[in-house]
């Protein structure tokens, strides 16, 4: 898969969780923040990063800022 396609289909729950997790907010905040259980915040991040091809939080914020989905 090309790098622009995959960075496409970020979706813009997935972005709004990555832009949380920049601002160093735990999975257990951002469930309360969003009304949502933290296993559903966990889902949106393990999609985000397949679709960036990272592993972990602090790279999907590094490649997401790199691309320009995230504000430096």
């Amino acid at each position: 898969m090309e790098q622009g396609s995959a960075f496409e289909q970020v979706t813009l729950r997935e972005l709004e969780i990555l832009r949380m997790v920049a601002l160093g907010r735990s999975n257990d905040a951002i469930a309360r923040e969003l009304v949502v259980s933290r296993a559903t915040v966990k889902s949106h991040l393990a999609h985000a990063y397949d679709k960036l091809g990272v592993q972990s939080r602090t790279e999907a914020v590094a490649v997401a800022r790199e691309r320009g989905l995230l504000p430096s």
